[in-house]
């Protein structure tokens, strides 16, 4: 039983962390607080760690389960194809907590990493996680790894060698997944703990158990990995209930839209000015105050990176301020300044194109003929980080757009634009929450503009697109609209569980006469795979008897999951 993380041991670490996702990808899917079965952290976690693993074995060599480099090589190979894998909000966030982790042993250039070693190593991860997210929100992943990573500092303070931290980081994450329920309201009415959650103490647990165990061949993996694939009755909990074990009613609950790890994209106003450098000499604290003072000063703030090295992004008025920040965190270099409205002026009819993400085929083919080039990303395979940054160098454009179309890859189309930028690739994002927004915006764009107008425009098309769904509910929970059985039919409006009906059709009217209250000239139905016609005939009926003054249009998206999408322009 090794009392330090060797190669060998980290190389296990991997596999098993890898095994534990794909065994348990699906009981993570269904701790998804929304009654629809969209939620996909596990299965993005898996993919995230599957994709990264294989490009390190590709790096380095086949022996083993990554190969035979020192540990030094593969952790930096590792950060960084973690980083471009990672699919979904959660696997992001997975990505900055191992980068931390190899930080350590890429800066301490360590062949092993002893008690004190790994504590230091989880905290940077937990560190790092939660300085890439704007507005952390306690009862995710980023509390799991806070948690964890107090109780490995206290274990190695204590003389603990890397068996003993390990253990003491699995009883804290447990802790902290358990109590998830009671730091959002929204896990404890649905009755489950954080999915992303979840996955960290997988990885936790997967560490501890490569520590205890041995590495000699399969056999051993398969042993080490048993115990990592029970089923967790503890992460399902019963709902609070009132007296006489009825419910005591809906708690607010963060609507489905509302992601606390969303990155914020290019709004239609705000500052005049873009401002990005990179970031050496700091370390995680100033980089913490970094980010609190950016947020304060303008939007579309990203800092991502580390230990060495930072990339900062941020939109606002004083960029002096911004700059001073900056020098106040360490060295600022490769700074670039851009103003809008002189980026506007000047130059441009330099090459555009727009990247868009679609859930079906009649998705993509409706995308690809109004000029996009497509990325297909739906729950359960949604697109990569390095999939939407290959989509953007493939373009050939000087300025590219995306369009995620989906809340749950807005933060890897962010890590993708990123890394396009240091190719020289100028790059926004719109913020498409869904499909017919989507749409929307790829309805103004003009091929022969540059990339601050359309952005401007496509965002304006966008989230001035109320939007609306049906499907049929895969789990029980409560919502604002009250109890959901398994089964019934919802109406989803902004994001929402808003109605809960027992007809597809009818409920889809209600969804409509929601969302044109406000008014709209334009109904966009888009319907999915499991959709029959008659379905839209009917809705398609009732819009020309109660709303006989919008147009509609009808468009077959292949979509899983729910059977009509709507949008109201």
């Amino acid at each position: 039983m090794p009392a330090v993380l060797d190669a060998d041991a980290a190389r296990l670490w991997g596999a098993l962390t890898r095994a534990a996702f794909a065994a348990r990808r699906t009981e993570i899917d269904d701790l998804n607080v929304f009654p629809v079965p969209d939620g996909d952290t596990g299965t993005n976690l898996y993919l995230t760690m599957d994709a990264a693993l294989g490009e390190v074995r590709r790096e380095h060599g086949e022996r083993g389960i990554l190969g035979t480099a020192s540990l030094v090589d593969e952790a930096r190979t590792l950060s960084r194809a973690l980083l471009m894998s990672a699919r979904g909000n959660s696997g992001v966030i997975v990505s900055q907590i191992v980068a931390g982790v190899t930080a350590v042993v890429v800066e301490e250039e360590l062949a092993d990493l002893d008690g004190p070693a790994l504590a230091r190593a989880v905290t940077r991860g937990a560190e790092m996680a939660r300085a890439s997210v704007a507005h952390p929100q306690e009862g995710t992943i980023l509390s799991v790894a806070d948690a964890l990573a107090e109780a490995a500092r206290e274990a190695a303070d204590g003389g603990g060698d890397a068996v003993a931290v390990a253990a003491a980081a699995v009883s804290a994450a447990e802790e902290a997944l358990a109590r998830t329920p009671e730091q959002l309201p929204s896990l404890a009415q649905a009755g489950v703990v954080d999915a992303g959650g979840a996955g960290c103490l997988l990885m936790v647990e997967a560490l501890h158990r490569a520590l205890t165990g041995a590495w000699t061949d399969e056999g051993t993996l398969q042993q080490a990995t048993d115990d990592l694939l029970l089923p967790r009755a503890s992460w399902h909990h019963t709902t609070p209930a009132g007296e006489g074990g009825a419910s005591t009613g809906p708690t607010p609950r963060r609507p489905h839209g509302e992601d606390p790890l969303d990155a914020l994209p290019v709004g239609i106003e705000g500052p005049a000015f873009e401002v990005m450098f990179l970031l050496d000499r700091s370390d995680a604290e100033r980089v913490a105050q970094l980010t609190t003072t950016l947020d304060g000063l303008g939007d579309s703030l990203l800092v991502v990176g580390g230990p060495e090295l930072w990339n900062v992004h941020v939109h606002v008025d004083d960029v002096g301020a911004a700059i001073e920040a900056g020098i106040e965190a360490g060295r600022p270099h490769r700074v670039k300044v851009t103003h809008f409205a002189t980026q506007m002026a000047a130059k441009e009819p330099q090459k555009f194109a727009v990247i868009a993400c679609a859930a079906g085929p009649g998705m993509a083919s409706i995308l690809e003929d109004a000029g996009a080039s497509v990325v297909p990303s739906a729950p359960g395979a949604r697109a990569s980080a390095g999939q939407l940054l290959a989509a953007i160098r493939e373009t050939g454009a000087a300025s590219v757009v995306v369009l995620p179309n989906d809340k749950d890859t807005l933060m890897a189309a962010e890590v993708a634009c990123r890394a396009a930028e240091e190719d020289g690739i100028v790059t926004a994002i719109v913020p498409a929450r869904t499909a017919v927004q989507g749409l929307a915006a790829l309805a103004v764009v003009d091929f022969d503009r540059g990339l601050r107008e359309n952005a401007i425009a496509m965002t304006g098309a966008a989230v001035s697109t109320r939007h609306g769904a049906v499907s049929i509910a895969s789990r029980e929970v409560l919502t604002w609209a009250g109890p959901v059985a398994v089964g019934d039919v919802l109406g989803i409006v902004s994001g929402d569980v808003a109605l809960i009906g027992d007809d597809l059709s009818a409920t889809a009217n209600e969804v409509l006469d929601r969302l044109l209250s406000g008014g709209g000239e334009l109904v966009t139905l888009v319907s999915g795979a499991d959709a029959d016609d008659a379905l839209v005939d009917a809705v398609a009926a009732h819009l020309a008897k109660e709303h006989a003054e919008v147009e509609v249009v009808r468009i077959d998206g292949g979509q899983q999951v729910y059977p009509l999408l709507l949008g109201v322009e």
